[in-house]
């Protein structure tokens, strides 16, 4: 070994050694942000930060209300191969002359945001100030239902996505994909045109659930490709099982060889590498759509829940369980847009998305992670307002809705529903509609003066959901 060689290696575990005498005392919380179907998450992590940094609206935060945070500031991410979440761009976006919303995030990306703390207690006056790094990492919800894949194999997969586009809502949606499906024969030999037409029409099935405000389910990257688009990775689509032995030469046969691809190239890598070495988690609903649109978008909210709190699962008998142990100890499921109703339908909210958890636990037999349900609003886009109509007093929330020009407008969106149990009943039964009546929804833009200085973002309890997710490790 030249003496270069031996230099390297020497400077080498200098660094590595020095890296963990940092780690000993600079303590680092990995949280992971993910969200399904439009729920906010990119404006989440931006206030997140927002209020962390200037944190005059963050009086329910611990260590902020006891005076422990010296200074908060944003440092280089550590994984030198993860872009980094634009901060700095959606917080420019929400925050602008004529502000928007900003766009959302395709891929993995990562912020470290760091607090310098006094310490607390008897011996304060002993000890002096230290550092705790928050790394906080985004991956969309597309991939989080990825999970469920893990433990299936391509016929399982196959039986439980094909059953899926029976149901009510969504035959009509599957209808193209299900026609083409009909005429090609599983045992003849892999034509490749054929494959990427089958391809093609199923994800153009899970683009149409989508757009429809249901769940697209898994695979996740069918709708957020990147690079790997074209790839024979995503080149397949579920097929039932013919009826006599495929040869390894025949397109159902290929189509289960890359269906194991996506698990063990794409979807386990991701998950060993990010995913496995999660401290705490924020999985963010959009409760209210899922409202909206119907019980049947309710009901696979809640199968969606199920799914993910099976995976989180520690000790679960499967791949992941067993790489997870019992890293993840918190997780916060919040439903967002609480903008969206007036402060005194809040407490329905936040009832019906604990509601929603509670039973998720029970089908997944969860019993591991300390779990909490919440309303919040990341950005508040809208002010409070009580209107006359017919002699009653109406209680709205006022704000802009896009056009050209934005106009500003309030909305009552009927009563929200004040029994949980009631709505659930429905989305379990598949009614067509609510028995109780709807609930009407618009979105809303932005609104200017969203920030003030030294204030962050104006939001709706983002302090409350900081306090579970990190105070105690401050």
């Amino acid at each position: 070994m030249g003496l270069g060689a031996i230099s390297d290696a020497v400077l080498s575990r200098l660094e590595s050694g020095a890296a963990d005498a940092r780690a000993a005392f600079e303590p680092v919380v990995r949280l992971g942000v993910t969200g399904l179907a439009r729920s906010g998450k990119t404006v989440f992590i931006t206030s997140l930060v927002a209020n962390l940094l200037d944190r005059g609206r963050m009086l329910g935060f611990t260590p902020e209300a006891e005076g422990r945070i010296v200074a908060a500031y944003l440092q280089p991410q550590p994984d030198a191969t993860v872009p980094r979440f634009d901060y700095e761009g959606n917080l420019a976006a929400l925050t602008a002359t004529v502000p928007h919303w900003p766009d959302s995030t395709r891929a993995i990306s990562q912020l470290r945001l760091s607090l310098r703390l006094r310490p607390g207690g008897m011996l304060a006056s002993m000890r002096g100030a230290r550092m705790v790094h928050i790394d906080i990492i985004d991956y969309p919800g597309e991939w989080l239902l990825d999970l469920a894949l893990l433990d299936q194999s391509y016929a399982q997969w196959s039986q439980a996505a094909l059953a899926r586009a029976a149901k009510p809502g969504r035959a009509g949606m599957a209808k193209a994909w299900l026609a083409k499906l009909e005429g090609v024969d599983a045992l003849a030999v892999l034509d490749e045109p054929t494959a990427q037409s089958l391809a093609a029409a199923f994800t153009a099935y899970l683009q149409n659930t989508r757009d429809a405000g249901l769940s697209p389910g898994a695979p996740g990257r069918f709708l957020l490709p990147g690079d790997l688009a074209g790839s024979p990775a995503l080149t397949f689509a579920p097929m039932p099982p013919p009826a006599s032995r495929a040869r390894n030469t025949s397109l159902y046969r290929a189509f289960e060889r890359r269906y194991e691809a996506y698990r063990s190239e794409i979807v386990k890598p991701f998950f060993r590498q990010h995913f496995a070495r999660l401290d705490r988690q924020v999985v963010l609903l959009d409760v209210l759509d899922a409202l909206h649109t119907g019980p049947v978008a309710m009901q696979e909210m809640r199968d969606d829940l199920a799914s993910v709190l099976a995976a989180f699962r520690p000790g679960a008998d499967s791949w992941l369980g067993r790489l997870l142990r019992r890293r993840i100890d918190r997780i916060l499921f919040a439903a967002t847009k609480a903008d969206h109703l007036h402060h005194t339908s809040h407490d329905d909210l936040a009832a019906l998305t604990t509601a929603l958890l509670r039973e998720a636990r029970d089908r997944a037999a969860f019993a591991g992670a300390e779990t909490r349900g919440m309303a919040l609003a990341a950005l508040r886009a809208t002010v409070e307002q009580t209107l006359s109509h017919e002699g009653a007093a109406l209680n709205c929330v006022r704000g802009l809705l896009a056009g050209n020009p934005p106009r500003e407008a309030a909305l009552y969106p009927g009563a929200f529903p004040d029994d949980p149990d009631a709505v659930l009943n429905d989305a379990r039964a598949a009614q067509p509609q609510w028995l109780g009546g709807g609930f009407e929804l618009m979105s809303f833009l932005p609104q200017p003066g969203a920030r003030q200085k030294g204030m962050g973002l104006a939001h709706i309890r983002m302090d409350q959901a900081a306090e579970f997710l990190l105070a105690d490790r401050l």
